[in-house]
Formats: C-alpha cells, sequence, structure tokens
C-alpha cells in the first residue's frame, strides 16, 4: 500500500511540476511551469550507487530501446519533452557530448515524457540528437525509479554505471563541462 501511495504521489508530482493542465498532459500555451533544477550533476560514491530499474520501451521511430541493451557500458539517460524549455536548451549539449563519448563506451537514451508523439518526432527531426528515445507519453519509465533515485522533474539526467547503477543524476538543463567531466569520471571507473 505505501509503495502504491509513493508510485501516486511521485506521479502527481511528475504531471502537476512538468505536464501542465492541458487534457493531452502538456501545458497551455503561456505555461511555463516545471519543476526547476540547476543542472548541477549529483555523482553518488560507488558504496551508495542503486541498481537502476528495468527500462526499456519502444523508441519514437517504432524500435524497441532498453538498459540492458548496453550492458556493461555507461549510459546517459536523459528525460525530456518537446514542449519543455530547458530541454530544448540542453539538446545540443546533449548532442555534442553524445558524439564525443560514444566510441569510448558511453551510449545515450532519451526518455520522451508525457508528450505528443508527432511533436516530439518532430524536436528529434530538429535536433538530431543521434540517439533513440522511448516513447513514455503515460511516464511508467519515470515511475520505475521510485524507491532510488527518480527523475523528479524534466529536463533530468541519469548517468548509470557500467554496473547498472545509478551514478549520477542532475535535475534541470546540464551544462556542457558538466556532464562531459561526471561522464568520463564514471566512465573512467
Amino acid at each position: 500500500m505505501r509503495a502504491k501511495l509513493v508510485s501516486l504521489t511521485l506521479l502527481a508530482l511528475l504531471a502537476a511540476g512538468c505536464a501542465g493542465s492541458g487534457q493531452t498532459g502538456q501545458p497551455q500555451a503561456g505555461d511555463t511551469r516545471f519543476v526547476a533544477g540547476d543542472g548541477t550533476m549529483q555523482l553518488f560514491a560507488a558504496a551508495d550507487r542503486k541498481p537502476a530499474p528495468t527500462v526499456e520501451g519502444e523508441t519514437l521511430e517504432g524500435g524497441t530501446a532498453s538498459l540492458a541493451a548496453h550492458k556493461g557500458k555507461v549510459v546517459v539517460l536523459n528525460f525530456w519533452a518537446s514542449w519543455c524549455g530547458p530541454c530544448r536548451a540542453e539538446a545540443p549539449v546533449l548532442k555534442e557530448v553524445a558524439a564525443k563519448t560514444k566510441g569510448g563506451g558511453v551510449e545515450f537514451l532519451g526518455v520522451d515524457f508525457k508528450d505528443r508523439k508527432a511533436d516530439a518526432l518532430a524536436f528529434e527531426r530538429t535536433e538530431q540528437t543521434g540517439y533513440p528515445s522511448i516513447f513514455d507519453q503515460p511516464g511508467k519509465v519515470a515511475l520505475a525509479f521510485q524507491g532510488t533515485v527518480p527523475p523528479a522533474a524534466i529536463p533530468s539526467t541519469l548517468i548509470i554505471d557500467k554496473q547498472g547503477r545509478i551514478a549520477a543524476r542532475a535535475l534541470g538543463a546540464v551544462r556542457y563541462t558538466d556532464l562531459m567531466n561526471t561522464v568520463t569520471k564514471v566512465r573512467d571507473e
């Protein structure tokens, strides 16, 4: 019962903080509400890291993606939506860090949260991220992190280490230097 209550609370916070008040779960015109974060990477000591939950789903392009497919690699998991201004601002940073670290054993996976698929696809065409995104309209992927290190807002970025544990988290739009330094540190462990 307690776990269900916590799950429902997290879903309510995500919906209230990020999704606005429209029937589709998206903000109305002029609605700029989101849970703020400053994008600072919080690195967790190896002894304090919790295993990432199972993350899998259909991608925006119709394929499938999962954390398990990247076992033994560092994975940067970014929660975003096309209607989220800070998500748009950080997209070039994510794209650049993804391109620079791909050959070094780092994979990126997006999670498109509470979005319309057509809008998300348009965002991906514009940004050309170079990595897949799971289409998570209902927010199930975010809820899977309840009890560990929940994303808590969008944009949020989690770094999963080679052992499948949550190594770092940033709430808000990430900055290039912070993301690159943290990804490199976790990769080199």
